[in-house]
């Protein structure tokens, strides 16, 4: 298991975050917003490089993986892993235009519960909520959602700039619609109206239209506010499909929901897919759809539990210029939280996936530094895939990285 910073990480966060002065980095933006002690730039993306066109040949391909009807479950979990949430999704994409035209629009639905008004057994009221995202196209992907596209790898890493999508789902598919929120249902948490950072990353399972969404949601503090999973399978079965029961994941989710816990949902035993060696390529591009691949590497991670139970991580990355760096951190597991002494933390989640984050971003900020944003996925119990979203110290999504390991 790797724990961010990877050497890589550090290696590409060294050369686009400082200049020769160690001077923070700081690209151009059209619109800032206060969200820490300091100004927060939220809608640029990293500077373009000079004789470097945008892509739409990644824009149509990105758009592409996006299309179709996908049906699937949204489940919202709190800083501690705890799953609190389980609403059924359905989501609508579909293209428009041509070249440099070329848009995605997306629909999201949402199962809502019974009305209190309604009469059993009635059709009279929708069964679902509709939510139009935000359209995806040349202009928002690089300036507002600051796209990190693996084509080959079927992988990318968006950014938002408000957790009004999120608001709607867990207002419209648990709250309902009679319910204007006074008395919200037992441990129901709403993401802050302006949170600081809104990243999602998208990981597919190998030869499949199965894939999970994973969001990071952090509060205007700079602290992990709560996690969020969408489980999807492209088609039009509601809910989880047979096919979808391939994944330990999704199996682990049918059984579980916010009352019902089951012995072995705990974080000694969700550890236990992670603990061990394993050996890895990471592919690190610049943010944008016309983003360049930065840097390759060649990794070995390991985490294990020493004699006094305490967590050792050790990472050794390789480049292809064969520049090894080795990384060396201890940290403790407490419930589903492994917390790092480098200000580091891995939420555990079911079926081996996890979520990494900083315990304190506007730590990182006040020290102008670069933070990281991980999130890990099991395609089996020995093959995992991790994306992970890197920023600079104004708070822009400037690199991506996707690993895939294999254990040892």
């Amino acid at each position: 298991m790797s724990l961010l910073p990877c050497s890589t990480c550090i290696h590409i966060s060294k050369q686009l975050f400082f200049n020769a002065n160690h001077k923070p980095f700081s690209p151009p933006c059209t619109r800032s917003i206060s969200l820490f002690p300091r100004t927060f730039k939220l809608c640029a993306s990293a500077a373009k490089p000079k004789g470097e066109s945008i892509s739409t040949d990644l824009l149509k391909r990105f758009i592409k993986l996006n299309v179709g009807k996908w049906s699937g479950s949204f489940h919202q979990f709190d800083a501690n892993g705890n799953l609190l949430n389980t609403i059924p999704t359905k989501l609508s994409a579909s293209s428009y235009g041509e070249d440099d035209l070329i848009s995605l629009i997306q629909t999201l639905y949402i199962r809502q519960p019974l009305s209190n008004n309604s009469i059993y057994g009635s059709k009279d009221r929708p069964d679902w909520a509709e939510y139009k995202i935000k359209e995806t196209n040349m202009f928002t992907v690089d300036k507002y959602q600051q796209i990190g596209f693996f084509p080959d790898e079927r992988a990318f890493a968006l950014r938002y700039q408000t957790a009004g999508m999120l608001d709607a789902i867990l207002r419209q598919g648990v709250l309902g619609e009679d319910d204007f929120g006074e008395e919200l249902p037992k441990n129901l948490k709403l993401p802050s109206r302006r949170p600081s950072i809104v990243c999602e990353n998208c990981l597919y399972l190998p030869q499949t239209d199965i894939r999970a969404r994973a969001f990071h949601v952090m509060d205007p503090k700079g602290v992990v506010e709560m996690l969020l999973i969408f489980l999807e399978e492209r088609g039009d079965t509601v809910l989880v499909s047979p096919s979808l029961v391939v994944s330990e994941v999704v199996l682990l989710f049918q059984f579980m929901n916010s009352t019902l816990r089951t012995a072995f949902d705990t974080g000694e035993n969700r550890i236990k897919k992670i603990l061990g060696k394993w050996k890895g390529h990471s592919v690190t591009k610049r943010s944008g759809v016309y983003g360049a691949t930065l840097a390759e590497a060649d990794t070995i991670n390991s985490l294990e539990f020493d004699y006094n139970g305490q967590l050792i991580q050790e990472i050794s990355s390789t480049t292809d210029e064969d520049v090894t760096t080795n990384v060396h951190w201890t940290g403790t597991l407490s419930n589903n939280v492994i917390t790092f002494d480098k200000g580091y933390q891995l939420i555990l989640l079911p079926g081996g996936m996890y979520m990494g984050c900083p315990c304190d971003i506007a730590n990182s900020v006040a020290e102008s530094k670069s933070f990281h944003l991980e999130f890990c996925w099991f395609e089996s119990d020995t093959k995992r895939q991790r994306l992970v979203r890197t920023f600079d110290v104004e708070g822009l999504a400037v690199s991506s990285t996707y690993f895939s390991e294999t254990k040892l």
